[in-house]
């Protein structure tokens, strides 16, 4: 019998595929402001650490382009609005989530993305599964800090014992140990195995279905 009761996982690059999406509203931003537009392999390495983090580095300079704040609240207007044109699960991930929820597991989302969207995306695709979606707030520190998988472990009224992290990238590895629980490293998300590996990920799911596996294995 497993020693987890919950599994929190991350959203962007471990459930849902959304790299388009966020590229689309990048680039309306910057376009919009004279910009150099940004490649979808250079928005794939620039996110993780939330959206305003992502557009400080897509735009020149950063926080300390004048124009930046203007950009970044087109960036927020436009992703509201498209944040689904093109997104959607991987294959297998609604699967494996009824799974998990069928043999009693408690399920959540944490993500760096701001709370709208995430809870918009969460509702739309996994309302059936996911107990709990929470995303970026500005009255709660983001990952890799674990405040979120604090709150969300609160929500569902279990310990870091009994929960398990799944995740794609090194901010989730690190949420992940901040936050006392081994961590799932996926190898379909943004980052590559190699890249987790180096990061400090050892628990590695190939496939959705190796989730469910490796969560009723208990270790």
């Amino acid at each position: 019998m497993s020693q987890y009761k919950a599994v929190i996982f991350d959203l962007d690059g471990t459930l849902l595929y959304t790299l388009e999406d966020l590229k689309n509203s990048a680039n309306y931003a910057l376009e919009k402001h004279g910009m150099d537009t940004c490649s979808l392999h250079e928005i794939q390495y620039r996110v993780g650490n939330g959206v305003q983090k992502l557009m400080e580095r897509c735009v020149p300079e950063g926080l300390e382009n004048p124009e930046f704040e203007a950009v970044f609240a087109d960036f927020k207007e436009h992703y509201k609005i498209h944040c689904n044109d093109n997104s959607g699960p991987y294959d297998g991930i609604p699967e494996v989530l009824a799974r998990l929820k069928e043999q009693g597991y408690k399920l959540a989302i944490v993500s760096n993305k701001f709370m709208d969207a995430t809870r918009e995306l969460a509702k739309l695709y996994f309302k059936d599964t996911i107990d709990v979606a929470i995303g970026e707030t500005k009255d709660i520190r983001k990952k890799p800090a674990p405040d979120t998988v604090i709150e969300a472990m609160k929500i569902l009224g279990v310990t870091a014992d009994e929960c398990i992290y799944v995740g794609d990238s090194d901010v989730d590895i690190n949420t992940a140990r901040n936050s006392g629980m081994p961590c799932i490293c996926v190898e379909w998300g943004f980052r590559t195995r190699k890249e987790q590996e180096e990061a400090g990920g050892v628990i590695f799911a190939n496939k959705p279905a190796d989730i469910f596996d490796i969560v009723e294995g208990g270790k």
